[in-house]
């Protein structure tokens, strides 16, 4: 959430709180809700008797004759385990977090509404196919189903024990399609892609000269660090793999990035920074084995629960009406796995990170916008967002043909030179397949039909990696990838030419790049460049990751390949690399300054340092404290404070150009009369104010600095965990948890240099598929499976996962019935 989620509340109400604890209340009712696992229970609904096996992890693999009971037999489980993240997420996905928690989250409500995702989504239904839709149904009968089994608050969840203590008269609503299918809206969101680079470059515009600018914004290093495809182009209206190529709106911004601000991160905390992933697969010819591997970590927000959900789902006779043998991660509340792998094929997610989103510059005038020399008519509606404890507000939506204006939501915009508005063109406002797209995934046996499930994708955009049991390995991007009439995306355009439109229809799927059995014998992506735009047109973005991610992974494959035989464990071992590869480029430039004083002690450390950052590394806390120090120096004094940089290899990039332009005007302080800094002045002043701030934070004695001492992570509940009542955020929250690498290490636990070394991106699950034995494969979660506190596996996976271990991920039915420590029957 965009700050925390503060209740209103009186002095009673912390005053309840903290004598239910005390009372001992709490124990009994948090354990009234903990779901039954054992024995049998009816599911009116069903055509036949579902098994529901789990392991001492809580982890479910569901059996059934149906793909109808399948999935239904899921919306019930997820609603045993999750309801009341189901229930929250439902409400921030259509922009009613105030029926729940009232006026603090209003602003929240109004981006929401404005954006519109449970219209799209609603929209989207008639378009999906009647499967799908059926599917969604029988989802939604499981989860109504233990609704009305459990009827009271105490019954469901201790969320709504305490809730009920603030807002005495909410009851859950059914369960809807619409519900799970705007939950993809909400994933859409979190993975957008150059949004808020867009505005950055437009705010930072407000200070400084655009050539300043487009110095924070160097591009791709394609002769440094590959993209992910480099074979093939567009020959023939297809992309072929073999084919070779032929060589001013200052306030209006300003409110439009309020807005974004105030869109609730749906994956976890607002700061995106970090947020992105990793994923490789290796061919059999590499391997141990002789068939393929396949590595995923979606780095994304830590959340308490984690947005993930394990399970397997298994027809127990695989028929056309019941294709279903899966296992993998799932979403609570969207039906089917998002990653993981069939009976036969593997595959895994990053984000792609193409130009799906624009923001037009409107001038608008009363109920008019201005667009080739005409006033058109805005599209306005009306929305009233209901308040506990409060009476409804209603806001106005205003839109343009490009989209709804977001400046309008917090604040009236008020003319700055020739625009006053800010507009929202986004793909996933557009009705789209995606929720046929994870059915087609989930029975995909074969090459073919992941490509066709793939076609399905629309949005979010996400690179995918594939392996399967008969050895093949594959990428695929998808996605519906706007063309633009001109521009290339990256600053916000004018809305009233039309010359910056988008064309009607998409980038064809067929164009878009494709790899089969790549000569290298791996893919990596790890939200790199795509393919190198000399080869390949039309525009995706230009706004990537800067490839040191993927290139570490790269080096980290050769030499394993150059080695021996890969194995699972090499695979996990590389998940785990916590190299810091920009340290190579900083490091010695930091040598060359002259330095006087207790901070040289401190950069001696940095000499040996193996570049590595682990839990116990002092050198790692001095550098990574450095690091932090030049960031600001440099930037701070010169960017507007939502465009100064949080970290991150963009920055790597910048500031290693910087560093051969000892004079470069980024590096004086603006601050200071009559002095101008030069490189060296701001390096030494980073050295000496990193070593001030870890003396403040870790003590005088340099060696016993400790990376994991700093970067810590806090598992925090999206709603109550942020309540800013600390008795209930006591009983929610968990951690911290001392965590090694960095953001942009293998290990991608991300920080904002703004605001600290506290952990705001993880990976947020890591999985490891072996297709020679589906059996031998591996996986973890953050968190555990359950919501309910309290609950044995509430975050019994949080420790091991810290600790870089993983567990087996069992798909088989003997293995599964082997390790069970719960069987429940439901009949109908």
């Amino acid at each position: 959430m965009p700050g925390p989620l503060r209740w209103s509340a009186r002095v009673l109400t912390v005053l309840v709180a903290l004598a239910l604890v005390l009372a001992g209340v709490v124990v009994y009712t948090v354990r009234k809700s903990f779901p039954q696992v054992d024995g049998s229970l009816r599911l009116p609904g069903l055509t036949g008797n579902v098994e529901i096996y789990r392991d001492k992890y809580g982890i479910p693999q569901i059996y059934a004759d149906t793909a109808e009971d399948l999935f239904m037999a899921q919306g019930f489980v997820h609603a045993q385990d999750r309801f009341y993240e189901m229930d929250f997420r439902r409400h921030l996905t259509a922009g009613r977090l105030s029926e729940l928690f009232g006026k603090a989250t209003i602003d929240n409500d109004k981006a929401i509404r404005t954006m519109g995702w449970r219209r799209v989504a609603e929209q989207e239904l008639p378009e999906l196919a009647q499967q799908t839709r059926d599917y969604l149904d029988a989802y939604a009968k499981g989860v109504n189903a233990w609704l009305a089994a459990n009827p009271n608050a105490s019954d469901r969840s201790f969320e709504y024990s305490i809730l009920k203590i603030q807002n005495g008269d909410y009851e859950p609503e059914k369960w809807t399609a619409a519900d799970s299918v705007a939950w993809l809206k909400a994933m859409a969101w979190d993975l957008r892609s150059n949004m808020e680079d867009e505005i950055d470059r437009a705010l930072a515009l407000t200070k400084l000269p655009r050539e300043r600018v487009e110095q924070l914004y160097p591009g791709y290093p394609y002769d440094r660090h590959s993209p992910i495809v480099t074979e093939g182009t567009i020959h023939q209206d297809r992309f072929d793999q073999r084919a070779e190529p032929r060589t001013r709106a200052a306030q209006a911004l300003g409110q439009a990035a309020r807005t974004l601000d105030a869109v609730p991160s749906t994956m976890g905390s607002e700061d995106r920074a970090g947020i992105g992933s990793n994923s490789w697969v290796i061919s059999g010819e590499y391997t141990e084995s002789g068939k393929p591997l396949l590595a995923n970590d979606p780095h994304l927000a830590p959340q308490m629960p984690s947005v993930w959900y394990q399970a397997g789902l298994h027809c127990r006779k695989i028929t056309e009406e019941c294709p279903y043998d899966v296992t993998g991660f799932t979403f609570s509340g969207v039906p089917g796995v998002i990653i993981g792998h069939t009976d036969k094929i593997a595959w895994g997610f990053t984000n792609l990170g193409p130009d799906v989103a624009d923001l037009f510059l409107e001038q608008v005038r009363d109920d008019t916008y201005l667009y080739k020399g005409r006033q058109e008519k805005l599209d306005v509606r009306q929305e009233k967002i209901k308040v506990a404890g409060g009476e409804p507000v209603t806001i106005t939506v205003r839109s343009t043909r490009h989209g709804p204006l977001i400046n309008d939501v917090i604040g009236s915009a008020r003319p700055s030179g020739e625009a006053n508005a800010v507009a929202l063109q986004w793909t996933a406002l557009t009705p789209g397949r995606t929720a046929d797209a994870v059915f087609a995934l989930n029975k995909a046996g074969d090459w073919g039909e992941f490509k066709a499930a793939a076609s399905l994708f629309d949005v979010p955009s996400q690179n995918l990696i594939y392996a399967d049991t008969t050895g093949k390995i594959g990428y695929q991007a998808p996605g519906r990838i706007p063309v633009r009439e001109h521009g290339d995306g990256t600053w916000p355009v004018p809305g009233w030419t039309g010359e910056y439109d988008w064309k009607t229809a998409p980038i064809p799927y067929d164009q878009l790049p494709s790899v089969e059995d790549p000569v290298d014998g791996f893919i990596v992506t790890a939200n790199n460049a795509v393919i190198d735009p000399r080869r390949y047109q039309p525009l995706l973005t230009k706004d990537w990751a800067y490839g040191y991610r993927s290139e570490r992974i790269r080096d980290r494959i050769k030499d394993a390949i150059s080695k021996g035989p890969i194995d699972a464990a090499t695979m996990s071992a590389i998940q785990q690399d916590t190299y810091n590869d920009f340290a190579e480029t900083l490091v010695p430039a930091l040598m060359r300054v002259d330095l006087a004083g207790p901070s040289g002690e401190a950069r001696q450390m940095l000499k040996t340092w193996d570049r590595m950052q682990g839990l116990g590394s002092a050198p790692a806390a001095y550098f990574n404290a450095v690091w932090r120090q030049v960031l600001m120096l440099t930037f701070n004094d010169d960017l507007p404070e939502a465009a100064r940089p949080a970290g991150g290899d963009r920055w790597y990039d910048v500031v290693a150009r910087l560093l051969d332009l000892p004079d470069d005007p980024f590096w004086d302080d603006v601050t200071t009369k009559n002095y101008r800094e030069t490189r060296d002045d701001i390096l030494r002043q980073a050295l000496a104010s990193a070593y001030q701030e870890l003396t403040d934070l870790l003590g005088p004695e340099v060696k016993s600095w400790r990376w994991g001492d700093l970067h810590r992570l806090e598992l925090v509940n999206g709603s109550l965990g942020t309540s800013g009542i600390a008795p209930i955020e006591a009983l929610f929250n968990r951690g911290p948890l001392a965590v090694p690498g960095s953001k942009d290490a293998v290990n991608a636990t991300g920080w904002n240099v703004q605001r600290g070394y506290e952990t705001t991106a993880v990976p947020s699950m890591r999985m490891i598929v072996d297709l020679s034995d589906l059996d031998k494969s591996l996986w973890i979660n953050l968190t555990g499976a359950s919501g309910h506190a309290f609950h044995d596996n509430y975050w019994d996976q949080a420790e091991a996962w810290a600790r870089g271990e993983l567990l087996p991920m069992r798909s088989k039915p003997e293995s599964i019935k082997k390790v069970a420590v719960h069987t429940l029957t439901l009949m109908p």
